[in-house]
């Protein structure tokens, strides 16, 4: 599901809020039970549905993501300084400058070839820099309050990379402690987008959790 702002979805003007986009994704499902997976926001977005509407959330799998409330650790100021610098900019310009950040150091000049194939394909459907903005606030006004994870009924699976430059990795860790029985797999020197730098590993991680 590509939550409203990005890709094929609809763009309409901010604000937006984590809370309607997990009532987006509850309208997808359409009373239909299923197993949820939500990679950094779309954890944020998973998490609130799985408490505003746990009947639907089978299983639920929080990839490179957090929580929010007093001990979440923020995004380093780092990446927060290429994001407001570019953030007005194209979105290929953006998408040049910000997403190398999104996978381990190195990555990308490891892998060219991939990472312009991986731009390609993001500016395919570019999200303007209007709804990045109210993405970015929605996210924000998240990790402000504290989630009550420790209602959650179905069960979790947690997956973060120790070399996360968007969501530290001591969030996943504090994510997993706080979930009852919640399973955390750590991938060492995985990076934001440790699916795509290790897919192999992740698919089986997952498909074995989903078994």
């Amino acid at each position: 599901v590509e939550n409203r702002g990005t890709g094929r979805s609809p763009k309409p003007p901010g604000p937006y809020s984590i809370e309607e986009m997990a009532d987006d994704a509850a309208e997808a499902l359409d009373g239909r039970r299923a197993h949820v997976a939500g990679f950094s926001m779309g954890g944020y977005i998973a998490q609130t549905l799985a408490l505003r509407r746990p009947e639907l959330v089978e299983k639920l799998v929080l990839v490179c993501t957090g929580t929010g409330g007093p001990g979440y650790l923020p995004t380093p100021p780092e990446t927060i300084a290429a994001w407001e610098t570019n953030a007005d900019k194209s979105p290929a310009e953006f998408a040049r400058a910000s997403m190398p950040l999104s996978f381990r150091p190195g990555w990308t000049d490891e892998h060219p070839d991939e990472f312009e194939q991986l731009l390609h394909d993001r500016l395919e459907f570019p999200t303007p820099p209007e709804c990045w903005r109210a993405q970015y606030d929605a996210c924000r006004r998240f990790v402000e309050q504290t989630t009550p994870v420790e209602e959650f009924t179905a069960p979790t699976l947690v997956a973060h990379g120790d070399a996360d430059r968007i969501v530290p990795y001591e969030n996943g860790v504090e994510l997993a402690r706080r979930i009852p029985g919640a399973e955390l797999v750590h991938f060492a020197g995985g990076g934001h987008l440790l699916f795509l730098e290790s897919p192999d590993e992740f698919n089986r991680t997952v498909a074995e959790f989903l078994a």
